[in-house]
């Protein structure tokens, strides 16, 4: 069963309402939209038949009009040959063709009437199935949107991202360490004495005068 029953529900039905009340918005969209459409669809066979109705009687009706005019020259030979009583009858059977193409009539005044609720209906039913798809297309838009946000916040904020981090912190927290076992091995060494700092001094002296001695011969050597 669809959600509408009727043409008349459906021009009456309140999609923003249908949609607020839906726990899937989307799916309740697509439902209404293809319920419009297999109604417009309906509607429109319906006015065809009606129109091909009409056509059947207008027909009918040019038919019975040269009926009576076949019954009034009928008459009119029964009168120039002083057969009033043929002619009478014959006036009587021209009369049943104008009852009939006057009944005829009414039934396509009636069926005008109907033609002109089904234009109006058509028109609201589509106007109906515009505003769907208009909700649709926002509908749409807004799902997109809500799952692009939500990846965007997966990819900065999501486990993979925090079980990355987990592992810096823990590389972070190694690396103190060691630093700290480093540090940890200078704690407590005992100061230089005097004779160490002035033997590292001569030391240096030393090492800075094989260097100048190097260059020396490097520059003589050039």
């Amino acid at each position: 069963m669809g959600i509408f029953s009727r043409t008349r529900d459906i021009i009456a039905a309140n999609v923003t309402d249908l949609l607020d009340k839906a726990e899937d918005p989307a799916k309740m969209i697509r439902m209404i939209i293809l319920e419009m459409e297999e109604t417009l669809v309906e509607v429109r066979a319906s006015a065809a038949r009606t129109i091909a109705d009409q056509k059947e009687m207008r027909r009918h009706i040019a038919k019975l009009e040269k009926l009576q005019d076949s019954w009034t020259e009928k008459a009119e030979l029964a009168l120039s040959k002083d057969r009033e009583d043929l002619a009478k009858a014959a006036l009587v059977e021209r009369q049943k063709a104008v009852d009939m193409a006057d009944q005829l009539g009414a039934e396509i005044g009636v069926l005008d009437d109907t033609l002109r609720s089904a234009e109006e209906d058509i028109t609201k039913l589509q106007n109906k199935l515009r505003e769907a798809r208009t909700r649709q297309n926002s509908i749409t838009t807004r799902l997109e949107s809500a799952h692009n946000r939500v990846k965007m916040r997966e990819a900065y904020a999501g486990p993979k991202v925090q079980d990355a981090f987990s592992r810096f912190e823990i590389m972070e927290r190694r690396v103190d360490f060691a630093e700290g076992r480093a540090d940890a091995l200078s704690l407590g060494a005992p100061p230089k004495t005097l004779e160490e700092e002035i033997a590292e001094l001569r030391s240096s002296e030393k090492v800075d005068a094989d260097l100048a001695a190097l260059k020396a011969r490097i520059g003589k050597a050039n």
